[in-house]
Parts: C-alpha cells; structure tokens; sequence
C-alpha cells in the first residue's frame, strides 16, 4: 500500500496543485482516478469520502489511522508540514503564503477554473456570463503578474507551496485562452516551475476524468 492515496483527475488544476507538490516531495503515493466528467463526484460512495463531491481528496495513510483531507490548499499545508518543504522559514513568509493560497482560491483559480469548464468544456465561449468570468479570471492575472514582477517566487526567495496552488490552472493556456506573453512575468515564471527537479505535467501525474 502507498503512504498516500490521491482522488483526482488529470483535468482538474485543483489535483494537480497536489499531485505536483507529492511529487517534488518524492512522496509514496498513488492516484485513484476520479471519472469527474461522467459524474463520478455527485455519487453517494464520492460524497461519503468528501461531502463537498470534489476532488482533490488525498487520504494518508499513517500510524494511529488514516487521515483523509480535502482543499488544496489544506493538503498543500498538511503536506508541507509533514514533508518539511515548500513551506515557511519565518512568521512573515507563513502569512504571506497563506495570503496567496486564499487569493488563488478566492480569486485566481475560482475564476480561472470556472471559465475554463464554462468557455472550453462546454462550448459556452460568448456568453455574457462565461465572459465575465473570463474577465475577472484576466484580472486575477494581471495581479499575479504585477506581483512577479522583478521577483522569482511569489511568496519568499524559493518555490513554496504559494507557486504550487496558484499555477494550477495555468499549464493549460489554449483552454484558458491566455497569452502568456501578454504577462511576462507569469510565463518567466512557469518556466521556473517547469525546471523544478521532479516536475511533470498534470497528464502524466493522474489519470483522465473522461
């Protein structure tokens, strides 16, 4: 058996957030598909393991009895502690890590991720809704982008969990219908990621949720 198992699904930037980080952590672990797109998350047996009916949900397995968790951002906390990497060396950097993760996940990932199914899953590019969105996706960019500028990290002078959880989406511009050189900084940045020793592609982390 694995040390972690982890529902999820190659689509979802969310997963991937924490598929990235176990493995840059060289975690044992492995992903349990979750068929997303034929409903999978709305199934009774889904919601017992998270009531909320999404993924990620990762399940470490550990002296004294498994511990389940769901959020990206509290598994990439979890698991950051348990790791000891990607997380805070100072009170300062802790908080502005925290500070980011609650911005990815109130801002630049609700909307990115939302316009994403909206405009390229389900053919909804035009609507006044779907471009709203698509709008205030844009914006939460535009922030990011200011931030990175003459800065490689978003959150201290190293990759931290920060980068993971806000980058989640972004590895997919034709579906997010972004110009990354229209944000320098954000494409400069990826490109750090991308050279992270260990880093790989969301399809080649987890399974497809077709």
């Amino acid at each position: 058996m694995s040390e972690f198992d982890l529902h999820c699904f190659s689509e979802s930037g969310n997963s991937y957030k924490v598929a990235l980080m176990l493995k840059l952590c060289d975690a044992d672990w492995r992903p349990l598909g979750v068929e997303f797109f034929k409903g999978a998350t709305r199934s009774a047996e889904y919601r017992d393991i998270n009531v909320m009916g999404e993924a990620p949900v990762l399940i470490h397995h550990r002296e004294g009895g498994d511990l389940t968790l769901s959020q990206s951002g509290a598994i990439l906390i979890y698991l950051s502690r348990h790791f000891g990497k990607f997380g805070h060396k100072t009170e300062a950097e802790e908080f502005e890590i925290l500070r980011w993760i609650l911005f990815d996940n109130h801002k630049l990932t609700s909307y990115t991720a939302t316009e994403r199914f909206m405009r390229h899953f389900r053919g909804k590019k035009g609507d006044p809704a779907a471009e709203f969105i698509y709008g205030r996706a844009r914006d939460a960019w535009k922030v990011l982008d200011t931030h990175l500028t003459g800065r490689d990290w978003v959150a201290a002078d190293r990759a931290t969990i920060a980068d993971f959880s806000l980058c989640g989406y972004l590895f997919w511009p034709e579906q997010v219908d972004a110009d990354w050189t229209e944000f320098p900084a954000i494409a400069a940045w990826l490109e750090r990621i991308r050279a992270l020793p260990g880093w790989a592609a969301p399809e080649d982390l987890m399974p497809s949720g077709m």
